[in-house]
């Protein structure tokens, strides 16, 4: 059985699995993503751990690629550049040093674009041609496929999202602006709605037991019991979330929006609203034209399954990826 190697490297975590052409995951591990140490080290001890995986199949199998996705990941030059969140230096021949560990052909995407893929061969987008993914984590990206193809730009880089201004001079963001819309649509980003209350208005909440230690899935629980501070929070991650995405509608005419990652866990809590404010500016030709889904795979790593499809595409030369510009 040959099987690919997905790699999602994220800011706090980085998830790795084996996956087959299918999309079906047969090992699964994770790690930390440990920038203390120099990146040449880090992969290392990530190349190690997937050669050691134990894959429950019948028979033999083949690991035959390694595909990687990270935030700011280089399709095209096979690198990471810039990444606000991993505390590495601006460039990195991810591709080229996998290629040593492993004697094998390796991709490396955006991992947004990996989870547009991902949605696009397993997920709730079968079947779409024009749509975009956006992955609400530590920070927040954004994959798009418009007539079938993945939308890479110039140098591979379409598809920040996450750093056009949402609110002018606003909060301050890892990439040295101000205002970027992951500061406020994201995982990290309602944490910080939350915390802008003032002490008197959280000691309402059941949040302020937690007010020390808050993330994503705290503010979710309280948000599920009612609690008024937190379903604020997720109204008003939505408005801003919301708005945006009729700007994004308003340019790429896209018939699919697609909320994935760990916020998106919180389900009809971050759903809702987004739809409510979306539709509330969207220009009207395309009232009625574009949905709102959940991802279905996010509990099954879409990422993981995404930057596997990238090397499918990859082993099999298939035209899925474009470097056309949106």
């Amino acid at each position: 059985m040959d099987l690919v190697a997905g790699i999602d490297l994220g800011a706090t975590q980085t998830k790795f699995g084996l996956v087959n052409r299918k999309g079906e995951l047969f090992a699964y591990q994770s790690i930390p993503t440990d920038t203390s140490v120099s990146y040449e080290e880090f992969f290392f001890t990530l190349s190690q751990k997937i050669k050691k995986l134990d894959v429950p199949v019948n028979g033999d199998f083949n690991i035959t690629g390694v595909g990687v996705g990270t935030p700011t990941g280089n399709y095209i030059h096979g690198t990471i550049e810039n990444a606000s969140n991993l505390n590495w230096p601006d460039h990195i021949p991810v591709a080229k040093l996998l290629e040593n560990y492993f004697s094998l052909p390796v991709s490396v995407c955006n991992d947004a674009n990996a989870a547009a893929i991902g949605e696009l061969m397993f997920g709730v987008a079968k079947g779409k041609k024009n749509f975009i993914c956006i992955t609400l984590g530590t920070g927040l990206g954004s994959g798009i496929v418009l007539d079938g193809k993945v939308v890479l730009g110039k140098e591979g880089h379409a598809g920040e999202l996450g750093h056009i201004t949402a609110v002018p001079e606003g909060r301050d963001c890892a990439c040295g602006r101000k205002g970027c819309l992951e500061t406020y649509a994201s995982a990290t980003g309602i944490v910080r709605t939350v915390i802008e209350n003032s002490e008197s208005e959280l000691k309402k909440s059941l949040l302020y037991k937690d007010k020390d230690n808050l993330d994503a899935r705290i503010i979710t629980s309280a948000a599920s019991q009612g609690d008024e501070i937190a379903l604020q929070a997720f109204d008003d991650t939505g408005k801003i979330l919301g708005r945006k995405l009729a700007d994004v509608v308003a340019i790429l005419n896209t018939e699919l929006i697609i909320l994935s990652g760990g916020l998106a866990k919180s389900g009809e809590l971050i759903r809702k609203p987004v739809i409510k404010y979306m539709n509330e500016h969207l220009l009207n030709i395309f009232q009625g034209s574009v949905e709102v889904k959940l991802s279905e795979i996010s509990s099954k790593n879409t990422s993981i399954l995404g930057t596997a499809a990238f090397m499918w595409l990859k082993i099999e030369n298939m035209s899925t990826l474009s470097t056309s510009t949106a």
